[in-house]
């Protein structure tokens, strides 16, 4: 069950009015690396999840995310506040309504226009938000580790949103949010180890011919090793031949005597004449065939 409570989970204080800014801030609101993204990411896991610890910590961390997009959609819809009357009401003369609402230059007119300067689930170009954002495959030891990416991800547009604004109470408002990504990160990280063992992700072990063999198959300078190649833990194959399991890398099928038949019939059907020196629509249009030297 969800309870609403009118109070944010921060206080939002906005100086004054900016269009430009509240477009940007989409890419939190109906972005990829968004809060709505990660509300439903960690939502959708913790129906599924059989853990019971596992799934109070996403059910948590998911109804905290609707907070935070409550509070970003509540920073885009003030900074938006001084052009919803005017763009409603044609106050202004029209050369300067969109001036006034296209912000710093920033396309804000376009979701301004639409959404009628309030909060749409869309990113900063308005694009839609989409539920291909929600990237959960159902095994625990890949999910956690795509929720630590994602609030990574998430920490880093904030820091970027933090450097095109001088407005102090957004900046201290979007540093709170950022700072909760550290800490879900963290809460996320105890989990995923919290399973032993938790690599590789799944059940199977892998072909161990090839679990630590890496395969150097970019050509040219620089070629640097490292940890992530170099070392006990490691096979380096410097110059990989093809098929690397020991066969002739071809590809076949064994196909029924009726299936083979009526492959064959399409290959003779389709076969191309090495021998033929056929016009073409690009010789016509060339002018040669007609005998112009262009």
């Amino acid at each position: 069950m969800f309870i609403h409570n009118k109070r944010l989970q921060y206080t939002v204080r906005v100086a004054r009015p900016d269009p430009g800014l509240a477009n940007l801030l989409l890419e939190q609101f109906g972005g990829a690396q968004g809060e709505l993204a990660a509300a439903a990411r960690y939502f959708t896991q913790a129906l599924a999840e059989e853990d019971a610890g596992r799934k109070d910590l996403l059910m948590d961390i998911a109804t905290e995310e609707l907070s935070h997009l409550e509070i970003i959609g509540s920073i885009i819809c003030m900074l938006n506040r001084g052009g919803k009357g005017q763009l409603a009401e044609g106050v202004q003369q029209e050369g300067e309504l969109y001036r006034a609402i296209n912000g710093a230059g920033n396309d804000s007119h376009i979701t301004s226009l639409l959404y009628g300067c309030g909060a749409p689930l869309t990113n900063s170009a308005g694009v839609p938000w989409t539920a291909a954002y929600v990237d959960t495959i159902g095994e625990p030891t890949a999910d956690f580790r795509s929720n630590i990416a994602a609030e990574a991800r998430a920490k880093i547009v904030y820091e970027r949103l933090m450097n095109v604004t001088d407005d102090p109470g957004i900046k201290e408002a979007l540093g709170f949010l950022m700072t909760r990504e550290i800490a879900h990160q963290k809460s996320f990280e105890k989990a995923l180890h919290s399973i032993q063992p938790n690599f590789p992700q799944g059940k199977l072990p892998g072909m161990p011919e090839f679990a630590n063999v890496y395969f150097n198959m970019s050509a040219g300078e620089p070629n640097l090793r490292g940890p992530w190649n170099e070392g006990d833990e490691w096979e380096y194959v410097e110059s990989p031949e093809p098929a690397v399991d020991g066969g002739d890398g071809t590809a076949s099928v064994e196909l029924s005597t009726d299936d083979e038949a009526v492959l064959l019939t399409m290959k003779e059907r389709t076969m191309s004449d090495p021998d033929a020196n056929p016009i073409t629509g690009a010789d016509l249009g060339s002018g040669y065939v007609q005998g112009k030297d262009l």
